[in-house]
């Protein structure tokens, strides 16, 4: 399945591979089995500092496989500490350098939050807080980033880790408009408002955590994710990542091994009662508190 952005020119497969995974060799394997199993959008970031690894595993694995770049969709993020306009161009240039790529596909502020500038991804004072950066607003780095698309260095812009709230008024004021939002969403923050904002404007809906970042007990627990998983004979996992699909969002996923990888690339529709249950879950929990400060609260431990 392809999600294709309101007058772009971009298609983007509504399966992706987040590629948050803080060990290099583990990165490089599960990137490949990844590849292996049909995936072909590629999540990375700059915060994630395996770049180079997961560019390293998309080379091997695109020539083992006779794959061209073409056939590819690679998004990377620009993180917090080079918010400022002037850092915005070498940060992808770096990414892509890393990731071994002459273009994005998608390149994505990563979180609405502009840190003090420097090599310093996690900049804090003798106290342990964060330094801001207040000179820098979200339009200044928006500005930046529709510079990339004109050099032909991405394809399209978009955000992660924002609220509505955040978004509308890039939305209103950019010359070029966010291509993509990337935000945490399942059963549990399913983000309705936002997802119908973006629909509405042909902004493609990227969801990560969809099967809830693994945490047990969670949604792969949730009884009437197991109820419809035994009724239509698929997984939990492949249950919630059909829900996602089929309310119209595009997913990333992080299976660590090539089993789990050929299971979450193997997803069918949900009968409309089943996905109706799913929609009638009333449990509220956002799992990961970045939208409120800019730094992941953690790194998820499941696929």
């Amino acid at each position: 399945m392809m999600m294709k952005p309101k007058d772009k020119t971009v298609f983007m497969p509504a399966l992706g591979f987040g590629t948050l995974i803080p060990d290099s060799a583990e990165t490089i394997r599960a990137t490949k089995d990844a590849l292996e199993a049909g995936f072909r959008h590629f999540d990375c970031a700059e915060r994630y500092r395996n770049e180079s690894e997961v560019g390293e595993a998309l080379q091997v694995g695109m020539a083992a496989g006779g794959i061209p770049r073409e056939d590819m969709f690679v998004t990377t993020k620009l993180w917090n500490s080079n918010h400022r306009p002037e850092r915005v161009e070498p940060a992808l240039e770096a990414s892509l350098k890393r990731l071994r790529i002459d273009y994005a596909d998608f390149y994505l502020i990563h979180t609405p939050f502009s840190f003090q500038p420097g090599e310093e991804q996690d900049p804090r004072d003798e106290n342990g807080n964060v330094i801001y950066d207040p000179d820098t607003t979200l339009f200044d780095t928006w500005g930046a980033m529709e510079n990339l698309v004109d050099k032909g260095k991405c394809r399209a812009i978009g955000l992660s880790d924002v609220s509505l709230t955040q978004l509308l008024p890039i939305y209103e004021s950019a010359r070029i408009k966010p291509a993509v939002v990337q935000v945490e969403s399942h059963p549990y923050l399913p983000e309705t408002e936002l997802l119908e904002f973006c629909k509405e404007k042909g902004i493609v809906f990227l969801a990560f955590a969809p099967l809830g970042h693994g945490l047990r007990p969670g949604l792969l627990e949730n009884s009437v994710i197991l109820d419809v998983a035994a009724r239509v004979g698929k997984t939990p996992a492949q249950v919630l990542l059909a829900w996602a699909v089929q309310r119209g969002t595009a997913l990333l996923t992080t299976p660590k091994s090539a089993a789990r990888a050929r299971e979450n690339f193997n997803i069918s529709s949900l009968p409309q009662g089943a996905f109706d249950e799913i929609n009638n879950i009333q449990i509220r929990q956002r799992l990961n508190e970045v939208v409120k400060t800019g730094i992941p609260g953690f790194i998820p431990t499941g696929s």
